[in-house]
C-alpha cells in the first residue's frame, strides 16, 4: 500500500479487509507474465554452453596439469571477449523492453476497510473494488458494479478496432485491456495466469522456438567436425606417444587438433554480424530482442500481419459526411449538440475536431446549455441531449445506430433507401457508420421518449480507422521482394477487405484478395487448412488459437514466416512464427515477451529497412563463411598432417587460439561493411541454409586444401634444410597469414574477378590488410612476441618464392569465376 485517498467511498461499498486481502494475496499476485527463472538462469550461463567455451574450459585445467601456465594464461583471456559479446546483447535488449513496461499501469486505486487505498496492482485479490477510468489499462478480469459511459478497447485481446461499451448488459472487463472513456467501479472476478490474458500467455508458453536453418546447419557442421576431430586427436595422440614425445606431447597434439577442428570462428562471426546488424536496426527504430532473427529476416517468405495499430492507427478519422434533408454542415452541428461538450470519447473527439474544421461554431454551439443528457441505450444503440439556447426553443440532438434511430425515427419511404443503400456503401468500406437526428420543441420534455418523438434523421457519419503512413509503399516493397503479405485480424471482414483494397493487397494472380473467416479454419484437417491458407490473403473474425494455426500450418509448408502484431491476441502467433515483429508502443507486455523484433516506432514501414538489412547481413555473412572455410581448412589439416607426418607441431594451442578466438572473427568483420547489391529488394528471399551448403562451401575448402599443401610444404623443406623448428614455424606461418589477405579480396565477390574487386577497397579491408601484414611483421621481429609464439625469423631472400607461393595456392579459383561467367 502506498497512499490514502481523500474521496468518499460509494454508500453501501465496503470492499476487503486488509485481512482478508493478505490471506487472498498469500495464494498467488496478480502477475499475468511471470518471467520465467530458467529464462533469467539462460541469461547468464548461455554463452558457457557454446563448445569453443566448453573445450577451452577443459583446456585450461589440462594445461596446468602438464605445466604449460602460459598457454592456460592465454586461453583464459580468450575467452572473455566471448562470453561477454553474449551477455552484453542479452542485458541490452533487457533493459530496452524494461524501459518499454514502464508504459503499462503499475497501480490502482481499491475499497479496503471501507477506504480508498492505492496498491500495486500485483496485488489485486479476487473480490477488490476497484476503480478504473480513461487512460486506465484493466490489472484483471473483473465485473462493472456501475458505471458512466464506460468505454473499452478490447482489441489487444479480440483484434476487433470498434470500442465496447460496458454495462449491465455487457459488464465483464478484461485484463490488459485499454479504457477508452467513461469510469467504473469494478469487482475483480479473476487474478492472475487464470486471466483471459493470462490464459493466452500459457499458451504462449508451450509454443517453444526454433533454431534458424542456418543455426541448424552450424550445428550439424560443428557435430560433424567434432565427431571427426575426436577420432583424429585419438590418433594423433598415440602416434605422438608411440614416436617417443611422452604423454604430454601427445596430448597437446590431441587438444591442438580439437581446437583447430572445432569451427569456433563461425559462431563467433556469426554473433558478431548480428549483432552489428542489431545495432543498426536500432538506430532504425527496431529492437531486436532474439539476435538470429536478424538473419532469418533476410530469408522470410511470408509475413501475417494484424490489422488494427499494425495496418491502420487504431483510432477513429471522420472521413465522410451524407446529408440526407440539410447540408454538411447541419448535420454536423448536430452530431457536435450529440456529443459531450468536453469530450473524452474518440469518436466525440473526431466529430468535434472535424466539424471546426468543416465550419461548424463548436464554440458558438456550446453556449447553449446542456439541460438533459440521457445515456447510450444497448437496445437502441443512440445517445441523445437536450440543449436550451439563451432564446429560442429547446434543440433535441442523436446519435447512434441507424438501425437505432430508424425505431424513433420514421422517414420517408424514398428517404429510408437513401439511408440504407449510403449506409451500405459506407459499411462496405471498411467503415464505421452511425446516424444523426435532430428536433425541437417549446418545452422542455420530461421523458426520453417524448423527446425523441421529435427527431428526424438529418444524416450519417462514416468514420475509418486511418492507414498507417507509408504502409502501402512498404507492403509493395515487400510483394517487389517476393514476400507473399497475409492479413490475420479479428476485425469484420468487410472492413479488412476495404482496408486491404485501400492499400492494393491483391491475389498472387491480381485478383482482388481473398477473404476467409474464423469459422472456415474450423474442423479442416492439415491438408485442407493448408489448401485454404495457400490460396487466401486475408483471415478476419480470427480467434488467437486461429492465428496460432495459420501460422502453423504455414511453417509446415516450408514457409519462411515473419507475424506482425501488437495484441495479447496475437502473442502466440508471434512465438510460433520464425520472426515475430511487434509494435513496441501500443503493443502489450505479452506481445512484446513473445516477439523477436520490437518496433519502438510503431511503424509498419520498419520492417522494409529490416528486411533489407536482413538479406544485406545475410548475403555479407555468406561471405564471411566462405572466407573462414577456406582458412579454417588449414587449420584442421596443418595441425592433422604435421604429427601424422612425424614432423614436429607446426600450429600449437596458443596459435590456434589467437587465430580461431581472435584474428579470424576481427578480420572476418571486413564483409559486414560490404554494401547492399543493387537488386537487394527485387530479388525473391534464399533459403537460410544456403550459405553453409556444400554447393556454397566446396570452392573455399578446394583454395583451404591448396593453402594447406604450400604451408605444409613450406614447413617440410625448411625442416628438411635444416632451418629451426622456430624458423620453420614462422616461414609456414607467414604464408597461411599472406595467404588470407588474398581470401579477404577474392572472396568479396564471386562473380567479379579479384582485380576488379580490389579497385574498390572499402575502408575495413585497408584495415584488415594492414592488420594481417603487421601480424607478420611484429611475430617475426619482437623477440618478445617471437617466444610467446614459438617462431623465429628466416633468411629475406625467401620472401618472394614465400610471396609467389601464396599467389598460386590462392589465385586459381580465379579462372573458376571466368568459367562460370
Amino acid at each position: 500500500m502506498t497512499a490514502l485517498r481523500d474521496k468518499a467511498v460509494p454508500e453501501g461499498v465496503f470492499g476487503l479487509s486488509s485481512v482478508e486481502a493478505l490471506e487472498k494475496l498469500a495464494s498467488g499476485r496478480n502477475v499475468l507474465v511471470p518471467e520465467s527463472s530458467s529464462h533469467r538462469w539462460k541469461r547468464w550461463l548461455g554463452p558457457l554452453a557454446d563448445p569453443m567455451v566448453a573445450l577451452l574450459l577443459i583446456a585450461i585445467p589440462v594445461y596446468l596439469a602438464i605445466g604449460e601456465q602460459r598457454d592456460a594464461i592465454v586461453t583464459l583471456v580468450a575467452l572473455a571477449p566471448i562470453i561477454a559479446v553474449g551477455w552484453f546483447m542479452e542485458s541490452r535488449a533487457t533493459n530496452a523492453l524494461s524501459k518499454l513496461h514502464q508504459l503499462t499501469a503499475s497501480t490502482i486505486w481499491v475499497v479496503r476497510d471501507g477506504r480508498w487505498l492505492e496498491v500495486v496492482t500485483e496485488e489485486l485479490v479476487v473480490g477488490d473494488i476497484a476503480e478504473i477510468a480513461e487512460g486506465s489499462v484493466v490489472p484483471a478480469d473483473a465485473r462493472v458494479i456501475s458505471s458512466t459511459q464506460l468505454q473499452v478497447d478490447e482489441s489487444s485481446l479480440t483484434g476487433e478496432s470498434l470500442h465496447v461499451n460496458k454495462d449491465e448488459s455487457d459488464p465483464l472487463v478484461f485484463a490488459g485491456t485499454n479504457v477508452i472513456a467513461g469510469r467504473a467501479l469494478i469487482e475483480i472476478v479473476t487474478t492472475g495466469s487464470a486471466t483471459r490474458f493470462g490464459q493466452i500467455a500459457a499458451l504462449l508458453e508451450k509454443t517453444q522456438t526454433r533454431p534458424t536453418p542456418l543455426q541448424q546447419s552450424m550445428l550439424r557442421l560443428v557435430r560433424g567436425i567434432a565427431a571427426i576431430a575426436a577420432v583424429a586427436a585419438t590418433v594423433v595422440f598415440v602416434v605422438e606417444f608411440r614416436n617417443g614425445h611422452g604423454w604430454a606431447a601427445g596430448l597437446i597434439a590431441a587438444i591442438s587438433l580439437l581446437i583447430a577442428a572445432v569451427p569456433e570462428e563461425f559462431t563467433i562471426v556469426y554473433s558478431l554480424y548480428l549483432a552489428l546488424g542489431a545495432w543498426r536496426l536500432a538506430k532504425e527504430k527496431a529492437l531486436v530482442r532474439n539476435l538470429p532473427g536478424v538473419e532469418t529476416l533476410g530469408s522470410v517468405t511470408v509475413i501475417c500481419t494484424d490489422k488494427t495499430g499494425t495496418l491502420t492507427e487504431g483510432s477513429l478519422e471522420l472521413h465522410s459526411v451524407f446529408g440526407l434533408q440539410s447540408s454538411d454542415v447541419e448535420c454536423l452541428t448536430a452530431a457536435v449538440l450529440a456529443s459531450e461538450p468536453e469530450p473524452f470519447d474518440p469518436l466525440d473527439k473526431a466529430i468535434v475536431e472535424f466539424a471546426a474544421d468543416h465550419g461548424v461554431d463548436v464554440a458558438g454551439v456550446h453556449r447553449a446549455t446542456l439541460v438533459a443528457d440521457w445515456p447510450f441505450d444497448p437496445h437502441t444503440k443512440h445517445i441523445t441531449h437536450v440543449w436550451q439556447p439563451a432564446d429560442g426553443e429547446f434543440t433535441i440532438a442523436a446519435k447512434g445506430s441507424l438501425e437505432g434511430l430508424l425505431e424513433v425515427c420514421r422517414p420517408t419511404l424514398a428517404a429510408l433507401n437513401r439511408l440504407e443503400a449510403e449506409n451500405q456503401r459506407l459499411a462496405s468500406a471498411g467503415m464505421r457508420v452511425i446516424a444523426v437526428a435532430q428536433g425541437s420543441m417549446k418545452s422542455l420534455p420530461e421523458l426520453r421518449s417524448d423527446a425523441e418523438a421529435s427527431l428526424h434523421i438529418l444524416g450519417l457519419i462514416g468514420f475509418r480507422d486511418p492507414i498507417k503512413p507509408n504502409v502501402g509503399e512498404a507492403l509493395q516493397a515487400c510483394r517487389s521482394a517476393g514476400i507473399r503479405v497475409i492479413v490475420i485480424t479479428g476485425d469484420h471482414p468487410s472492413t479488412a477487405d476495404a482496408v486491404a483494397t485501400e492499400l492494393g493487397l491483391t491475389h498472387h494472380d491480381g485478383s482482388p484478395a481473398h477473404v476467409a473467416v474464423g469459422k472456415d479454419l474450423d474442423g479442416l484437417a492439415d491438408a485442407e487448412l493448408d489448401a485454404l491458407v495457400s490460396d487466401t490473403d486475408i483471415f478476419a473474425r480470427t480467434r488467437p488459437d486461429q492465428k496460432h494455426q495459420l501460422i502453423t500450418s504455414l511453417l509446415r509448408s516450408g514457409e519462411v514466416v515473419a507475424m506482425t502484431g501488437d495484441g495479447v491476441n496475437d502473442a502466440p502467433a508471434l512465438r510460433q512464427a520464425d520472426i515475430g515483429v511487434v509494435m513496441g508502443i501500443r503493443g502489450t507486455d505479452v506481445a512484446r515477451e513473445a516477439a523477436t523484433i520490437v518496433l519502438l516506432d510503431d511503424n509498419f514501414a520498419t520492417i522494409v529497412a529490416a528486411t533489407r538489412n536482413g538479406r544485406l547481413i545475410y548475403d555479407n555473412l555468406s561471405k564471411a563463411f566462405r572466407y573462414l572455410i577456406a582458412v579454417h581448412v588449414p587449420l584442421i589439416s596443418l595441425a592433422l598432417l604435421a604429427p601424422l607426418m612425424g614432423l614436429p607441431l607446426l600450429l600449437l594451442p596458443i596459435h590456434l587460439i589467437v587465430l580461431e578466438v581472435l584474428l579470424h572473427p576481427i578480420v572476418s568483420l571486413v564483409f559486414q561493411a560490404e554494401p547492399a547489391a543493387p537488386n537487394i529488394m527485387q530479388r525473391p528471399p534464399r533459403r537460410s541454409s544456403f550459405a553453409l551448403s556444400a554447393r556454397a562451401l566446396a570452392l573455399p575448402a578446394l583454395v583451404g586444401l591448396t593453402v594447406s599443401i604450400a604451408s605444409l610444404g613450406v614447413f617440410r623443406w625448411a625442416i628438411g634444410n635444416d632451418w629451426s623448428t622456430e624458423s620453420s614455424r614462422g616461414a609456414a606461418l607467414t604464408v597461411f597469414m599472406l595467404a588470407q589477405m588474398v581470401l579477404l579480396v577474392s572472396t568479396r565477390s564471386s562473380r567479379l574477378p579479384m582485380w576488379r574487386v580490389w579497385t574498390r577497397p572499402t575502408r575495413q579491408l585497408i584495415t584488415a590488410w594492414i592488420a594481417l601484414l603487421a601480424t607478420v611483421v611484429l611475430m617475426l621481429t619482437v623477440p618478445a612476441l617471437s617466444t610467446l609464439l614459438a617462431v623465429a625469423p628466416f633468411e629475406l631472400t625467401a620472401v618472394l618464392p614465400l610471396v609467389a607461393l601464396v599467389l598460386v595456392s590462392t589465385a586459381w579459383p580465379e579462372a573458376v569465376k571466368q568459367i562460370r561467367q
